[in-house]
């Protein structure tokens, strides 16, 4: 039904990223971003597209969040270990701009 998109969250995390402790650039994490983007605005509208969350997770620290937030198509984190760490207070005032 319509309205119920914008609770859709997609998180995107390279295969080689996983369990690895390596974090995709930033340019390399909004290509990608980029991309579904595209791809959900071809296949279900703009507005739509825009209304989804498109998150990203690999290895996001306090030492990576700002810049991968500061890219337009990644509007969020999947946090893993970091979560459970001091850092994670660091992550998550990342994404209060946004």
């Amino acid at each position: 039904p319509n309205g119920t998109v914008s609770n859709v969250v997609i998180a995107y995390e390279p295969v080689w990223a996983i369990g690895t402790g390596v974090t995709a650039t930033p340019e390399q994490a909004q290509e990608v971003h980029e991309q579904l983007r595209a791809y959900l605005v071809n296949n279900i509208g703009t507005e739509q597209a825009n209304a989804m969350r498109i998150i990203y997770g690999g290895s996001v620290k306090a030492n990576n969040c700002d810049e991968l937030m500061a890219k337009a198509d990644i509007d969020g984190f999947l946090v893993g270990g970091a979560s459970l760490t001091e850092e994670f207070l660091k992550i998550i005032n990342s994404t209060a701009a946004k």
